[in-house]
């Protein structure tokens, strides 16, 4: 099609994102009058509509939903090849999106991007903080390059690469200390602390205590770790966390805290990435660099009584 343009993709693949014209101008860093002509333009060359326009957003017409489709692949397949030349070139440097799930980032990232700095000064991060699912969408709509999760993930589009494993803790009212540590089944007894749903680790914990969504129980639910713990120094009831959260989510909450006997509650934290990523190579040593910060906190943290 004579005039249709990389720039076109781009900016029609954003309003589709963005659902609306100001927010899409804004990712694209150019004006929003600039961008309602591109997507006019655009809809010239093809002869008809790809977006209903209204005044809070936009919304795909069937046209638009179909071009997008067959747009993606497009996109990613030229950010693949952009990506082949950064890895010809040696050291990694440049743009690389970075996410990383709530409970972890608190905890890590700030040694992660001083190690990964040191190691690649040229490089640039950019973070971003969600869910799962979300990061995971991210990764295969080529939103970001590589995210911090954890696994398994089971995605055959993506590449596992496991960093470090760490142990659940139990945090409980201080009156609480001299108890015994509450088995699974104990657990399904008490008020059980647990973050909003959408967070892999509520189904971690839920999974450990044998508690499946459906049973009726009583809980309360937190938008974050520091949420939960704050709600046990209350009083409110119980809630298990990762170890790595230990020292910045307990410092200033009045709870106990106690490890579960063996073979307790733990989890496996890694990195994924598309298989189809030339940066491969690099990205397992930034996974590497990762490896060497998790393992050193958690080593931290073992020498640690409590």
């Amino acid at each position: 099609m004579i005039g249709l343009t990389l720039k076109h993709l781009r900016y029609f693949d954003a309003l589709a994102r963005q659902q609306h014209f100001g927010r899409a101008a804004e990712a694209c860093a150019i004006s929003q009058p600039a961008l309602s002509l591109q997507i006019k333009e655009l809809e010239g060359m093809l002869g008809a509509p790809l977006v209903e326009r209204t005044a809070r957003q936009i919304r795909l017409t069937g046209m638009g939903e179909e071009f997008l489709r067959r747009t993606r692949p497009i996109l990613l397949a030229v950010e693949e090849l952009e990506d082949l030349a950064r890895a010809s070139k040696g050291p990694l440097s440049g743009r690389l999106r970075l996410g990383i799930i709530p409970t972890v980032a608190p905890y890590l990232l700030p040694e992660i991007i001083t190690a990964v700095s040191q190691r690649f000064p040229d490089l640039e991060l950019e973070l971003r903080e969600s869910v799962t699912r979300t990061l995971i969408d991210d990764l295969l709509d080529s939103r970001l390059d590589v995210a911090i999760v954890a696994l398994p993930i089971s995605e055959p589009a993506l590449r596992e690469f496991a960093l470090f494993s760490e142990d659940f803790v139990l945090v409980r009212p201080p009156e609480d200390a001299a108890k015994p540590v509450p088995n699974a089944d104990m657990l399904q007894a008490m008020r059980l602390l647990l973050l909003e749903e959408g967070h892999c680790f509520r189904d971690q914990a839920l999974s450990f205590c044998k508690i499946t969504e459906k049973q009726p129980r009583q809980v309360m639910e937190g938008s974050s770790l520091s949420t939960l713990v704050q709600m046990v120094s209350a009083g409110l009831g119980v809630t298990l966390i990762p170890e790595m959260a230990l020292a910045l989510e307990t410092r200033s909450a009045d709870v106990a805290v106690a490890r579960f006997p063996a073979p307790g509650p733990s989890r496996t934290i890694g990195m994924v990435w598309r298989k189809t990523n030339p940066l491969s190579e690099q990205l397992m040593q930034i996974g590497a660099i990762v490896r060497g910060v998790g393992q050193a906190k958690r080593d931290t943290i073992i020498s640690t009584r409590f």
